[in-house]
């Protein structure tokens, strides 16, 4: 190698050795509002089934899978009592089917949507924001040729996953 060559390449090397030093990237996987130090009890109150069709089962299995979520996921512990510091509850204001696609003149596939309405309280903040109603629809299609009572069956596992989810997020995330 040439010296011109060398002192170049060296210089190079310097450069970004120094650029990537300095260089810093941030990636977190992580998008849950920290819980404030204060927050250290949360009640689910049992959730009710409002809508026109009442899916028996959804109802108080989705309490239950709100209960073990934050349970499992947060340092907050459940109390039954009215002092909790974070009040959760809610029912399901629609269960109902409609057509999603259609084939030769035929339903080909029907959807099943769900709203559930959220009713939280912060009764320790005492900023109204912190305290929130609020509405999260999800949609799940099936085959037509299935009852309802078949495609509702077929999807309570990922009604409750999705519901669920959608509830802890809203509570607990920052979007």
């Amino acid at each position: 190698m040439k010296p011109k060559s060398t002192i170049r390449l060296f210089a190079i090397l310097g450069f970004l050795s120094v650029v990537f030093s300095f260089a810093t990237c941030k990636y977190s996987t992580r998008d849950s509002a920290p819980i404030p130090s204060d927050i250290t009890t949360f009640r689910v109150n049992a959730f009710e089934n409002k809508a026109r069709y009442v899916e028996p089962a959804l109802a108080p299995q989705l309490t239950e899978k709100v209960r073990q979520k934050i349970i499992s996921q947060t340092r907050l512990r459940e109390t039954k009592n009215d002092d909790a510091n974070y009040d959760i509850s809610g029912y399901i204001s629609n269960f109902s089917v409609s057509t999603s696609g259609v084939a030769n003149q035929q339903a080909g596939t029907n959807r099943i949507d769900v709203t559930f309405h959220l009713v939280f309280k912060n009764t320790v903040d005492p900023d109204p924001s912190k305290s929130f109603e609020t509405d999260l629809s999800s949609s799940y299609d099936f085959l037509a040729s299935k009852t309802l009572q078949q495609a509702s069956a077929e999807n309570m596992d990922n009604i409750l996953k999705t519901v669920t989810d959608a509830i802890f997020n809203k509570i607990f995330s920052n979007w």
